[in-house]
């Protein structure tokens, strides 16, 4: 027998108990999102990346995930400013420089702010806001933001309301320990 698929942590087929609260997770923020105007994409992104094998693995994945992405929106806010006061239509070799000081920047402030993990996503942020320039790229920065948390928020909170214990009790399974 494929002892994978016996664990404790993957009752169903493989699927383990936090690939079912991700889902979980994913679902809620979409759900929300169908009340609103907004478009889900960036705070379901927060919610799988928000969902950690505990409430402690969460609140690091969701905050690597979001303090990333505000300490990147707000470089790549500031560096896109730089760029287009000097050059008003913009210019992308002068964005070459401005990429590489906006990385190590936001390396030095994950490292400061110890959150090495935000270099990753907020370098996503840094380079869209840099390179693919919204129309509007302070309200997208804020945009990116404002969802990453909302996702992240609604994953942590999952993960602190079904516990492995409770799921384990709701789902009628067998703790090998």
């Amino acid at each position: 027998m494929d002892k994978r698929v016996s664990a404790v942590h993957a009752p169903f087929g493989g699927l383990g108990l936090r690939s079912i609260k991700t889902a979980i997770a994913a679902t809620l923020t979409a759900l929300l999102y169908a009340f609103s105007s907004r478009n889900p994409t960036f705070a379901c992104i927060g919610a799988v990346f928000g969902l950690g094998s505990d409430l402690d693995n969460s609140i690091l994945g969701g905050g690597n995930r979001l303090i990333g992405t505000v300490l990147g929106g707000f470089i790549g806010l500031g560096l896109w400013e730089v760029e287009h006061w000097i050059f008003p239509e913009g210019n992308y070799f002068f964005r070459l420089p401005l990429i590489f000081v906006g990385i190590v920047a936001l390396v030095s402030l994950s490292v400061y702010f110890r959150w090495p993990g935000g270099v990753q996503p907020g370098s996503v942020v840094l380079c869209i806001i840099l390179f693919n320039t919204p129309a509007d790229h302070v309200r997208y920065a804020l945009d990116r933001m404002l969802d990453t948390g909302i996702g992240v928020i609604i994953a942590i909170c999952v993960n602190q309301l079904l516990t492995r214990e409770r799921m384990e009790k709701w789902l009628h399974i067998k703790n090998k320990k």
